[in-house]
């Protein structure tokens, strides 16, 4: 049994380099996935960012990534519990989720003046502040081009007639991704295997790629996270959850507590939220993750419905407190002045009077 499994592991892992040469090493794990790409290159993930929208049945992932490095070509691995379809995502997705969960700005003024303020400012400044078929033996269920991407639908059920295909392409094996894909091989998951090359011949991937959306069976909200145990430097995870309730994940899994940025019932989706939901009323919860030390992440976060708590994060401007353009620190200094002024003026007259009147006989 044991040697079945390894060799089950084995033609997986060689199948996720798919497409990239007869040698590829891991050299990044994304959030929900790994990037893989040749010995020779170099490609690194500065930011993952995932919409999800579950309705309790059925789970669909909407992931955008911003790449750094020298790679002309690089493979993305996922996995997914059940069969999935992938289509190209709307990168629009993401600016709308985020005018949705802006945070609020509100103004409150001091009074006393700082150091960007006159008179302490030198004089600068303006006092603000800023499916295989039945019975098929080999592990390919669907294979299409979308966009830049080809990507190749995965399962492994068969590592004898799987291992034979592989050989037969010139794959060989990234082996450091072979421990962290036992927990998906022994639940029978499927694998969603994409193959990232620019538009044009001899780019590098570099910024923002086309957002990938993959929808798939679930009766619980789940997003992958143990292959990002292969990360090289420190992750955030930026995720913006569409469901019936307020989501958030059971466990930190090795990394930061997850902090809700946002909370709040979105009654009347548009555009590509819409898109998303289908046009159904969801409840938007925005969640930020740090993982400082990717190797202790130890499994998957799946999340739950919790109270409907409504937040959004506050932004306070400062500004310096003025009353018609003029600061009021000022205003109530010189009106000090005046009094002391006018007070001294009034006791010294009351004294000189009182010399000058005459003595009583």
């Amino acid at each position: 049994m044991r040697g079945t499994t390894h060799r089950i592991l084995t033609t997986l892992v060689a199948l996720l380099a798919l497409q990239l040469g007869s040698l590829v090493a891991p050299a990044w794990a994304c959030g929900c996935g790994a990037m893989i790409t040749r010995p020779s290159e170099r490609i690194g993930v500065d930011r993952e960012e995932s919409a999800v929208h579950w309705d309790g049945r059925t789970e669909t992932v909407v992931m955008r990534f911003r790449v750094h490095g020298n790679a002309r070509q690089a493979a993305w691995v996922m996995p997914v519990p059940h069969r999935a379809d992938v289509t190209l995502g709307d990168p629009g997705l993401f600016d709308r989720l985020e005018e949705l969960a802006a945070p609020e700005e509100r103004e409150r003024t001091y009074f006393w003046p700082r150091e960007d303020d006159w008179p302490f400012d030198g004089g600068h400044g303006d006092g603000a502040s800023a499916g295989a078929a039945p019975g098929a033996s080999v592990g390919v269920v669907g294979r299409e081009r979308l966009g830049p991407f080809d990507v190749a639908r995965l399962t492994a059920t068969d590592p004898e007639a799987l291992g034979t295909w592989l050989r037969a392409n010139g794959f060989e094996l990234p082996a450091r991704l072979t421990p962290e894909l036992r927990p998906y091989v022994e639940r029978k998951w499927e694998y969603v295997a994409v193959r990232l090359a620019p538009e044009e011949r001899g780019e590098h991937l570099y910024g923002e790629l086309t957002p990938l959306r993959i929808t798939f069976a679930s009766t619980e909200l789940v997003y992958p996270m143990r292959l990002s145990r292969l990360a090289a430097g420190s992750q955030t995870l930026g995720l913006s959850i569409l469901a019936d309730h307020r989501m958030e994940p059971r466990a930190a899994i090795g990394g930061d507590r997850p902090e809700v940025t946002f909370s709040g019932r979105i009654d009347r989706p548009d555009g590509p939220v819409a898109a998303l939901t289908g046009g159904a009323p969801a409840h938007l919860t925005v969640l930020e993750q740090r993982f400082p030390e990717p190797s202790r992440i130890d499994d998957d976060h799946v999340l739950r419905a919790v109270a409907d708590t409504p937040y959004r994060r506050v932004i306070y401007r400062d500004r310096l407190l003025t009353v018609a353009g003029v600061p009021a620190w000022l205003l109530t200094a010189g009106l000090g002045a005046a009094v002391i002024t006018v007070t001294t003026v009034l006791l010294t007259v009351r004294a000189n009077r009182r010399r000058r009147a005459p003595s009583p006989a």
